[in-house]
């Protein structure tokens, strides 16, 4: 672990990240305010952070976690804690928190805690996609040091991969972009990012 993020992620960061609960809570009373997160309060931001409320309800009523899964986050040794960088705006992080906060929930060892990306770049800065502020971006710690164990985010492989190629496709708008990206999380519904998180669950453990 680097000096920087020992720096970075201190007690004080965890002890003011929020929960789920509150985090949706907090989106629920900015959008009231015609608001979402960050300092862009544009009519498409407001747009997409609504949008995502959506999808974040519909995941938290419909997912379903595997058999396999709830069997090793209840092995789960712990204490850990979950930091996720995220932003009520973010496409990804809509699609993706929900199904860490069901996962969390099925664990006594593990505390979901959530801050907001551009408010802690600090840390963002430590755990970069390729170059680039990408979110959401979970990171593991032990809850007692803070060490960290590893990073997950902020998207499933499969996702990741065909977002980047169809982000290169110069025949394909940053519009559709999106709706082919959002298509495919509608019909994975949460599996890649469960089958990850047993492979890093193991090797966290």
């Amino acid at each position: 672990m680097s000096t920087i993020t020992e720096q970075a992620i201190t007690p004080s960061v965890i002890d003011e990240a929020m929960d789920y609960q509150e985090y949706r809570q907090m989106i629920d009373e900015l959008l009231e305010q015609d608001k979402t997160t960050g300092d862009n309060h544009s009519e498409a931001m407001i747009h997409y952070t609504k949008m995502n409320v959506q999808r974040m309800s519909r995941i938290d009523k419909q997912i379903e976690l595997s058999d396999s899964l709830k069997k090793m986050l209840a092995e789960v040794d712990g204490p850990w804690i979950w930091l996720v960088l995220t932003e009520a705006w973010c496409g990804d992080a809509a699609q993706n928190v929900p199904a860490i906060a069901a996962m969390a929930e099925q664990s006594d060892n593990i505390e979901l805690k959530l801050i907001l990306r551009d408010q802690h770049l600090d840390i963002m800065d430590e755990h970069l996609t390729n170059g680039g502020r990408s979110i959401p971006k979970l990171i593991c710690l032990d809850a007692d040091t803070l060490e960290e164990f590893g990073s997950w985010g902020p998207r499933p492989e499969e996702a990741q991969e065909k977002a980047m190629e169809w982000k290169d496709d110069p025949d394909i708008s940053k519009e559709e972009w999106a709706e082919k990206l959002h298509k495919w999380y509608a019909k994975d519904k949460t599996q890649q990012i469960q089958s990850e998180f047993e492979e890093l669950i193991s090797n966290w453990n």
